[in-house]
């Protein structure tokens, strides 16, 4: 049977408290704000959970390139996301009404989803056992 990879296990890390945080801020944000809350709620569910995904799937693509390469998709992926992000928040302000899509919720609801999705996501990298290669020496040590 073969081992989940790293990204798996720090995916599934993650995405296990922030899909519970997700519930109880939905359902909170429904019956506080009703129909706009649940919208608003819903919404910065999509977003945090998107922006996540595709944080790992960048570490996995990377997995095997060198630090200049893994840096450069880094910061591609970073970029991208926050143009993105960016471009959604203004189109939501743009061509939404308030009583349409709670603000508030939104923001809440993606503030409570990012610090659940990263306490998963540093909880289970504290349980990953990962080996470090150390440099080697070409001169024999003088003991």
């Amino acid at each position: 049977m073969n081992e989940p990879s790293n990204e798996s296990k720090l995916l599934r890390g993650a995405f296990i408290p922030t899909l519970a945080v997700s519930l109880i801020a939905i359902a909170t944000s429904a019956v506080v704000q009703g129909k706009s809350g649940f919208l608003g709620a819903l919404l910065a569910q999509f977003v945090v959970i998107i922006f996540f995904v595709i944080h790992i799937a960048v570490s996995r693509m990377t997995r095997n390139l060198d630090p200049i390469s893994t840096m450069a998709m880094a910061l591609f992926s970073y970029f991208a996301k926050l143009f993105a992000l960016g471009a959604l928040l203004w189109a939501i302000s743009k061509y939404t009404d308030r009583a349409t899509v709670s603000r508030t919720a939104f923001g809440i609801t993606a503030v409570a989803l990012t610090i659940a999705w990263l306490w998963g996501e540093i909880a289970s990298y504290m349980k990953l056992r990962l080996h470090l290669p150390l440099p080697t020496t070409d001169k024999p040590r003088d003991v």
